[in-house]
């Protein structure tokens, strides 16, 4: 069984991550040229 100390510090790496990941996708979709590069290059698939 895992320590106690040891799943509070995955749980909180975790979280963490999960929130830096979401700041950074937020601050992409703040640049409207990302947008536009983004939705060409999904468009270019079809």
């Amino acid at each position: 069984m895992a320590h106690p100390l040891s799943v509070k510090l995955m749980r909180s790496a975790a979280l963490a991550t999960a929130v830096l990941l979401s700041l950074g996708v937020l601050l992409l979709y703040t640049q409207p040229d990302f947008l536009i590069l983004v939705a060409d290059q999904v468009w270019a698939c079809f």
